[in-house]
């Protein structure tokens, strides 16, 4: 572990690793490197937010504000949710809200031990896109709303919902790693045959490269949230990050700008549990900024591949015939 880290520290400073597009099959230990790193972080994400949505729950003086917030429109549940879920009457937003936060944080303590990761990174990964279609949205042309709702595009909004998506089926195929309770007690979670670092290499920068195009891109519109005030600096970010070419150079941006966010994000004026919640996302991100300042993106579809042989790179390599 330690040569390793050398040895990269010392391909910085010749500036080769900055330009490579890294390993095309993790080693083991780099495998577990990444499983923890991600475990950790988006474990992180769903330990802290279930306790400050639930601890609110639970309290009889916040916990209507709580749910208020969320059946609210611009809160986080649509009317056609609320009608699906709550109309039967033995359902009730609190009851929803209370069981969902509790299972947010006892499966995000799991994740961070290594327990179950398979399964609860791919359901958290399907859970992500459910914020998304519950978000309640208006784009209807030359229609204002009476009462305040969201007027952007919900995949917009919820940007880095659908970036944690991705981290957590990067986690899902890489698995729980060693440093694990499913390795420990089980003897499971071992990458096997997704060890290669090409597609999860993809995947990873492309879930980091969205959350900063967006939010460059669309800049200042309703509810769009940017780590940056510089919207021309997210975008080339998430430029380099998507075509696959300095990607540790653009991941070292990555990980200063989400420093910068989280440190502005913090008040002397608020509890502990409400700075970390306002920052709670942030913490996966910065996980896989790490990785990929250590691995950087993989090989596949770099925009260099793309500009030599696009033939091969949109349809694969030509399939050599044989007679029967």
């Amino acid at each position: 572990m330690t040569n390793s880290l050398s040895d990269f520290a010392n391909s910085l400073v010749g500036g080769k690793a900055l330009r490579g597009p890294g390993p095309e099959t993790l080693t083991k230990d780099q495998a577990d490197q990444v499983a923890l790193y991600l475990r950790i972080g988006l474990g992180t994400v769903f330990v802290i937010g279930g306790w400050w949505k639930l601890s609110r729950l639970i309290s009889p003086e916040r916990a209507g504000d709580l749910v208020a917030r969320y059946t609210a429109p611009n809160g986080y549940i649509n009317a056609f949710f609320q009608d699906y879920l709550f109309d039967g009457g033995l359902l009730t937003p609190w009851i929803f809200l209370t069981a969902l936060s509790a299972f947010e944080l006892i499966a995000g303590l799991a994740l961070v031990l290594g327990l179950f990761v398979r399964p609860l990174a791919i359901l958290f990964g399907l859970m992500m896109w459910s914020f998304v279609a519950a978000l309640p949205v208006l784009t209807t042309p030359g229609l204002r709303p009476e009462d305040s709702t969201y007027l952007t595009p919900a995949m917009i909004v919820q940007i880095r919902d659908i970036g944690l998506s991705g981290l957590c089926f990067v986690l899902a195929m890489m698995g729980s790693g060693r440093w694990s309770l499913d390795g420990r007690l089980m003897n499971r979670g071992a990458p096997s045959q997704f060890r290669g670092w090409g597609i999860n290499g993809l995947l990873l920068r492309l879930s980091v490269a969205v959350v900063f195009l967006a939010g460059g891109a669309f800049h200042g519109l309703d509810h769009v949230k940017a780590w940056s005030g510089l919207p021309l600096l997210l975008i080339a970010i998430g430029v380099l990050l998507a075509s696959g070419h300095a990607v540790r150079l653009a991941a070292f941006g990555a990980l200063a700008v989400l420093a910068v966010y989280c440190l502005e994000a913090m008040s002397l004026d608020r509890s502990l549990w409400d700075n970390l919640n306002a920052v709670k996302r942030e913490a996966a991100f910065i996980a896989a900024s790490f990785l990929l300042i250590r691995l950087s993106g993989g090989q596949a579809f770099r925009v260099g591949s793309l500009v030599k042989a696009p033939k091969d790179l949109l349809f694969g390599e030509r399939r050599e015939m044989t007679q029967t």
